[in-house]
Order: C-alpha cells, then structure tokens, then sequence
C-alpha cells in the first residue's frame, strides 16, 4: 500500500476497527499473540527512519512474526548491488510479508 487515497472510507474504517481490536487482544501492546507465529516478515529500509522501523518491526513481533532487518546502509547496496538483485535475495529466504521504505513509490 503506497497510500490512502484509493482506498473507500469502509476499507480505511475497517483497518482502524481491525487496529483497535488487535490492540484491546495485546492489553494495549502489553502482550504478544501467535496471530502471525508461522510468518516472517522483512523489513527493508533504503532510508534513514528509525521510529517508523522500529514500529513496524515491534508491530510484526507483538503479532508473533519473526522479523529480518535490513538497512540500505553498510548492505550489498553500498557495494554496488542492485535493487532487484537485493529484493530477489529476500524474496529467495521465503519471507511472507515484506515492508519497504523507500524514498521512490
């Protein structure tokens, strides 16, 4: 999802009751549940952001995901990687989910 803008007011409505429910089940993110324990997710960030990694990758544990970091800086990328190549690594482990942060949609 790139943004909001394509989405009907009953889809945005829907993710925020989906949100609140998930939030009242981990006694407002005090406990972890198993909803996603058979997933993993990657993390791929092409810009500096701490908070935004830090929440999703929090979010996707607190689920019971197990995660993969990566970070642009001190990667393959610096080396003269490309993008697809990068992205077919990670596509390659299997991941379920993958969040990208990156400054081109």
């Amino acid at each position: 999802m790139l943004d909001l803008e394509n989405l009907s007011a009953e889809e945005i409505n829907t993710i925020l009751d989906v949100a609140a429910s998930l939030k009242r089940a981990t006694d407002g993110c005090r406990t972890k549940l198993s909803l996603l324990s058979e997933c993993t997710v990657a993390n791929l960030f092409f810009e500096n952001s701490t908070r935004t990694r830090t929440s999703f990758s929090l979010a996707a544990r607190r689920l019971g995901a197990g995660t993969i970091e990566f970070s642009a800086a001190g990667s393959s990328l610096s080396k003269g990687e490309s993008f697809i190549d990068t992205a077919k690594t990670i596509e390659a482990m299997n991941v379920d989910a993958i969040i990208v942060r990156h400054s081109t949609p």
